[in-house]
């Protein structure tokens, strides 16, 4: 049979030694038998549960997280990149070209790398300028009224514009910087009559930094108390998007993820007393709410517990009541049934921002954070405020109405029931009105097929029960008929292509069959993802499709065909030229036909069978790579009982998690009908 080329992951893989890029992170890896073992990066644990085996290039946590995968898999978590990414980073380290740009493409990509550049030494320009003789007000304001120290104004870069027209333009043009370039980076403006100067004067700087780190735009503090304007910002420029950035993410990423949760707070120096005072899992919202793009920067690539500390003023509880109900139309819109996100509201106290708290009271943050209240009791307390024991039903209605779509934003049917029950309390009234009153103003669904609850009684009907079709590689023209595994992975994942939607409905099948087992709903029984897929191009475009379902702004494939190389590309085309057997038997010879009627003939009706087939196939992946893991369990349960004491603690461990990955594989046996 002849070999299909060398994907560019494949070839990345093969570059980079998995074992060496972790130990870069994880440095205690040691080898142990066949493979590496150290205490989860992800977790805090004593006990080394993080196994990393070179032979198959994956990784695998048999402890809290219960995640694993690649290489690019590691690079993602580890730096809380997307796919694309960790395939730009790896292949660099690896030296491997990506696909070729277009002569557009490198105009388009140099332009932005020459801004980033400009913007980058702005910021350099400022900061300097804050250390010069003349500016030492501004310095001293910094360390004796904000509380700073040497090491925070160098941290978060802040700097000074001094209130001339022409700084910074006199310094950029004097590097080669044109003024057209200025002007569309945003730090100059160009009037009416066609005169260029500064758009910060007399103002402390806040350069404003990506999740990668590199600076696209900047806040400017009012330094003149008679100014009318206190904070300007950039404008919207090629890179710099105040609804697609979090202040201090990208110093903040990293304690997100070790810590499990993310403090939203107002303003910058909110975010840079925290850091300072060693909260560094705080970021601060660009904006006057929270935006779903921003929402989704942190959840679920990050984490999945979001703390809103707004201010405790009137335009800060509103703000808190716009960010709550971004959430919810966020979490209503999720395409991928996985953008739960377990939101708190911290009410810090009254007459206090953050800012001030941390100056005043910085060892009493954790406690003030231990009472951060769930939205359903915030939002009933708020809003149900100011009603009386007199106050009628029709004033009540008014009230709950608004509060119902929070308060059931949520899959748990425990905590739905529970929100309900409190408001129902609350109000004084019967828990079955608010269920009448929350029909009325639930919005239309999409039509999307039947959940797994709703499905006919055959759901599993024999016809479903044969192996998968063989796929073309599409590439080569190759038949997979050699590998059945990667034959049912192409066929699952050319289902979910072409429906993206019906993401949700495999992820909720898995919640389904967990019950209310959180070790199963976290751990083999979690949501479908790019390690459910052993062919590393499948498993990249599965993290593709993924991405593609947290952004908003194209259709996913849309989006998933502009983030994937041309190698990818050929595979993409490939799986969407295939057609599910039945369809394309009753395809053959009359390709005329609607593919509604031949969904209509079927007898489950149109989108039955397509839900089915896949929640099928996608439960036969997860099958599969429950049995690679036990395998790997059993392995080094071996292993832990040849070693002293300390690895007891391991044995027990890895003896849950095959009790876990057993009961998983029964119920997914049972729901399939093996």
């Amino acid at each position: 049979m002849l070999e299909l080329p060398m994907s560019v992951t494949d070839e990345i893989k093969a570059r980079i030694d998995i074992v060496s890029y972790v130990q870069r992170y994880v440095p205690d890896l040691k080898k142990s038998g066949r493979n590496y073992k150290a205490c989860c990066p992800f977790h805090n644990e004593n006990t080394p549960s993080f196994i990393v085996n070179p032979e198959r290039g994956t990784w695998h946590c048999f402890g809290a997280c219960a995640e694993g995968g690649d290489i690019f898999n590691f690079a993602q978590k580890i730096n809380g990149w997307d796919f694309k990414e960790a395939l730009r980073e790896l292949a660099q380290q690896a030296g491997v070209q990506l696909r070729a740009q277009t002569p557009q493409q490198k105009d388009a990509d140099a332009k932005l790398e020459r801004l980033r550049g400009l913007l980058a030494t702005a910021a350099d320009y400022y900061h300097r300028r804050l250390q010069k003789p003349d500016a030492q007000p501004i310095r001293d304001y910094l360390f004796a009224e904000r509380g700073l120290q040497d090491d925070t104004v160098s941290a978060f870069q802040l700097g000074y514009a001094p209130p001339v027209w022409d700084f910074m333009l006199n310094a950029l043009r004097g590097l080669g910087y044109n003024e057209a370039e200025i002007v569309e980076a945003g730090l100059a403006v160009q009037s009416d009559a066609g005169r260029v100067y500064d758009r910060f004067r007399n103002r402390l700087m806040i350069p404003i930094q990506d999740s990668r780190g590199r600076v696209v735009g900047f806040g400017g503090r009012a330094l003149d108390p008679a100014d009318n304007v206190k904070y300007i910002n950039s404008p919207q420029t090629p890179l710099f998007d105040k609804s697609r950035l979090l202040f201090g993410l990208d110093a903040a990423r990293r304690a997100i993820r070790d810590s499990g949760s993310a403090i939203i707070v107002e303003g910058y120096f909110d975010v840079i007393q925290a850091h300072q005072a060693g909260k560094e899992n705080v970021v601060a919202q660009m904006g006057t709410s929270m935006t779903e793009a921003q929402l989704r920067l942190l959840a679920p690539r990050l984490v999945q517990r979001i703390v809103l500390a707004l201010d405790s003023d009137a335009a800060g509880i509103n703000a808190t009541r716009r960010s709550l109900e971004t959430a919810r139309a966020a979490l209503e819109r999720d395409y991928a049934g996985k953008l739960a996100v377990d939101i708190h509201i911290l009410q810090v106290p009254a007459g206090k921002d953050p800012d001030d708290f941390l100056r005043e009271s910085p060892g009493e943050w954790d406690s003030l954070l231990a009472s951060a209240r769930s939205v359903a009791d915030f939002v009933i307390e708020l809003e149900t405020a100011h009603l009386t024991p007199s106050s009628s039903l029709q004033e009540k209605q008014a009230v709950a109405q608004p509060l119902l779509p929070i308060l059931q934003a949520s899959e748990k049917d425990l905590l739905r029931k529970d929100n309900m029950q409190k408001l129902a309390r609350r109000l004084r009234i019967r828990e079955s009105d608010l269920l009448a009153w929350a029909t009325t103003i639930a919005p239309p669904s999409p039509p999307l097929p039947p959940a797994p609850s709703e499905l006919p009684p055959d759901y599993f009907a024999d016809e479903f029960a044969a192996p998968p079709p063989e796929l073309d590689q599409p590439a080569t023209g190759i038949r997979a008929r050699s590998d059945p595994l990667r034959a049912a992975e192409g066929y699952c994942l050319s289902l979910l292509l072409r429906n993206p939607h019906l993401l949700a409905q495999v992820n909720r099948k898995l919640r389904e069959l967990a019950g209310d087992d959180e070790r199963l709903q976290s751990g083999p029984l979690r949501d479908l993802g790019a390690d459910d897929f052993s062919s590393s191009r499948y498993r990249a475009l599965m993290s593709h499709l993924q991405e593609s379902l947290r952004q908003d702004d194209l259709e996913p494939l849309d989006f998933l065909a502009r983030q994937i190389d041309a190698e990818l590309h050929a595979e993409l085309d490939g799986l969407l030229r295939e057609e599910p057997a039945w369809l394309a038997q009753s395809l053959r010879g009359n390709f005329q036909v609607d593919l509604n009627d031949i969904l209509k003939s079927r007898r489950f009706g149109p989108g039955y069978d397509l839900l089915n087939e896949l929640i099928s196939r996608a439960l036969q992946l997860r099958q599969a790579r429950l049995t690679n893991e036990r395998v790997d369990m059993q392995y080094l349960q071996e292993e832990a009982q040849t070693d002293r004491e300390p690895a007891q603690l391991l044995d027990d461990r890895l003896a849950i998690e095959v009790k876990l990955s057993v009961l998983a594989k029964a119920r997914i046996d049972l729901a399939i009908g093996g």
